[in-house]
């Protein structure tokens, strides 16, 4: 089974909290992972949504402007559990 899904990536443990706090106020679903290993820069957390969420994502992050951003990236795992990460490019 593939799996796909986006993340944000922080340099901060309390941005991450911050901003998967500000996307669920928005009633966009979001959780807090463990960020994957090719964008292993920041704290080691992100906040994971759903890439159809995207643009409610941006949007959040427009108008909550949290600090420490590293990044949006769509995360792409395959059956195997290989992992591959691209820039999404919402900032």
């Amino acid at each position: 089974m593939n799996e796909q899904f986006g993340i944000a990536a922080f340099r901060s443990r309390q941005q991450v909290m911050q901003f998967e706090r500000a996307l669920r106020r928005a009633g966009v679903p979001a959780s807090i992972v463990t960020t994957p290993r090719s964008v292993a820069v920041g704290c080691g957390l992100s906040v994971s949504f759903q890439l159809r969420d995207r643009r409610d994502v941006a949007d959040v992050y427009r108008l909550e402007r949290p600090g420490n951003l590293i990044g949006f990236y769509q995360v792409d795992r395959n059956a195997s559990g290989r992992t591959e990460v691209k820039p999404l490019g919402l900032e």
